[in-house]
C-alpha cells in the first residue's frame, strides 16, 4: 500500500489527512498525483497542476518524477512562506 498523506489547505480541500492507495497505483509522484486528480471534485482542485503543491517521498521533498513504490509514504503540501 501507499500511504498518502495530505496538508494544510489540501487536507481542507479534500476532507481527510490520508488514505492509502493500492500497490498498483504506483509510479511517479507525477502519475500518482494525476490518478488522484482524475477522480475529478476536491482532489482535481486540490491536485490541479496550475495549484502550487509540493510533494515528499518518504519524508525527503520529492520531484515529479521520483518514483513511488509499494510501502512509500506520498505528502502533498502548500509551500509555506515566511520571514
Amino acid at each position: 500500500m501507499i500511504r498518502v498523506r495530505y496538508f494544510a489547505s489540501l487536507r481542507e480541500v479534500v476532507g481527510t489527512s490520508e488514505e492509502q492507495l493500492p500497490p498498483e497505483h504506483a509510479g511517479t509522484v507525477a502519475e500518482v498525483r494525476a490518478r488522484l486528480r482524475a477522480r475529478g471534485g476536491a482532489w482535481a482542485a486540490a491536485l490541479d497542476d496550475y495549484r502550487p503543491v509540493l510533494t515528499a517521498v518518504n519524508q525527503q521533498l520529492a520531484q515529479p518524477d521520483t518514483p513511488v513504490t509499494d510501502g512509500d509514504e506520498l505528502a502533498f503540501f502548500p509551500p509555506v512562506t515566511g520571514g
